[in-house]
C-alpha cells in the first residue's frame, strides 16, 4: 500500500531536520514532558526522540505529546522489535503518524542481549537475521485504518557494517548512538549520501574538566563496557581494552561526550554534520542529576 501510494506521488519526503533532542523523560511526570516537548519546540529543535527500556511506552508517550505540541517531530529512538510483533509495530507508527498529522519518526532496533534476554525474556539468536526478516513483514502489514497523510519514515539502530547496509537499503537510514564524529564519516562512506544519518549526542555545558567528566562517566556506565555492541563498535574504531578499563580512559570519555563551553560543544554537533550526519541529536546530560535533562544546555545549543 505505502508503495502504490509513494509511487503515485501520495508521500513526500519528511524534512526531519538538523537540530533534535534525545532523553529518557520518565524522570518528570507527564504534564511536566508536555511542557518540556514544548520548550524543545519553542527553542527550535525539529525533533524529540523517545527512547524505551522499562519506562513509559513510547508510542502512547509520543501520541500525548504529539496532541500538545504543533511542529515538533516525534522519533522512538529506539522501539524494540522483540518487544512487538511486525503487525503491532505497523500499526502503532501509523497510529501515531495519524494523530500527529506527520509529526513522527519510526525508529526501530534489536537493542541489547541483557534487556532483551534477561529481562524480557526473549531469544537473542541471530539479530541481524530477526531484522532482516522482520522489516519486509513491518513494511507489508495490513492496516484496516484511516493511513497517515505522510508515509512515517522507518530508520533502524544500526553500528555495524551488515546493519548499517540494511537500514540504508531497506529504510529511510540509520540512528547511530554512543558514536565520535569519525564513526559518522566511516558510516557516510558506507552508505552513501541519500540515507539518514540521525546521529545522538551526548552533551555537558560545564568546562570544570573535573566535574564534566565524572557526569560523563556516569552516563557512560550504562553502555560501555557492559552492553558488547556498543564496545565492540569502538574497539573497531581503534579503541584499546585499556580505554574501557577503571571508568574508560579520559581520552574515550572525551570522545563520546562533548563538554565544555558552548561553542566547543556547538564544534562537536557540526563536526558530525560535517562528517555526514542528517540530524544530530543532543543528550543534554546534567552534572548533579541522572534522570533529568539539562534545560541550561538545551536553551544554550538551541538552533541558530
Amino acid at each position: 500500500m505505502v508503495e502504490a501510494l509513494r509511487a503515485a506521488g501520495y508521500y513526500e519526503v519528511m524534512e526531519i531536520g538538523k537540530h533534535g533532542l534525545w532523553f529518557f523523560l520518565d524522570g518528570m511526570t507527564a504534564p511536566q514532558s508536555a511542557e518540556f516537548a514544548r520548550k524543545v519546540e519553542k527553542l527550535g529543535y525539529s525533533a524529540l526522540w523517545i527512547p524505551e527500556a522499562v519506562g513509559r511506552e513510547p508510542f502512547a508517550h509520543a501520541g500525548y505529546l504529539a496532541a500538545k505540541t504543533d511542529k515538533l517531530i516525534f522519533a522512538t529512538g529506539i522501539a524494540n522489535i522483540w518487544a512487538r510483533d511486525p503487525i503491532t509495530m505497523s500499526a502503532a507508527s501509523k497510529t501515531v503518524g495519524e494523530l500527529s498529522d506527520g509529526r513522527f519518526v519510526l525508529g526501530i532496533g534489536v537493542s541489547h542481549k541483557p534487556l532483551v534476554l534477561n529481562l524480557r525474556g526473549h531469544s537473542y539468536d541471530k539479530p541481524y537475521s530477526y531484522m532482516k526478516e522482520y522489516v519486509p513483514k513491518l513494511k507489508s502489514a495490513l492496516y484496516r485504518a484511516p493511513m497517515p497523510k505522510e508515509e512515517v519514515p522507518i530508520v533502524i539502530a544500526a553500528l555495524h557494517p551488515k546493519m548499517l547496509a540494511f537500514a540504508a537499503a531497506e529504510t529511510h537510514g540509520t540512528h547511530t548512538y554512543f558514536v565520535p564524529p569519525e564513526h559518522t564519516a566511516k558510516v557516510r562512506a558506507a552508505i552513501g549520501p541519500k540515507p539518514w544519518i540521525c546521529a545522538a549526542q551526548a552533551v555537558i555545558l560545564e568546562s570544570d574538566a573535573t566535574k564534566a567528566r565524572a557526569a560523563a562517566r556516569t552516563y557512560m556506565k550504562t553502555y560501555v563496557p557492559r552492553l558488547p555492541n556498543y564496545t565492540n563498535n569502538l574497539k573497531n574504531l581503534g579503541w584499546k581494552d585499556e580505554d574501557f578499563a577503571n571508568g574508560c580512559s579520559d581520552a574515550l570519555v572525551d570522545a563520546i561526550v562533548a563538554w565544555g563551553s558552548e561553542t566547543r560543544i556547538r564544534d562537536r554537533i557540526d563536526a558530525h554534520l560535517k562528517a555526514g550526519a542528517t540530524h544530530v541529536c543532543i543528550l543534554p546530560v546534567k552534572v548533579d542529576s541522572e534522570s533529568l535533562p539539562d534545560e541550561r544546555a538545551m536553551e544554550a545549543l538551541a538552533p541558530k
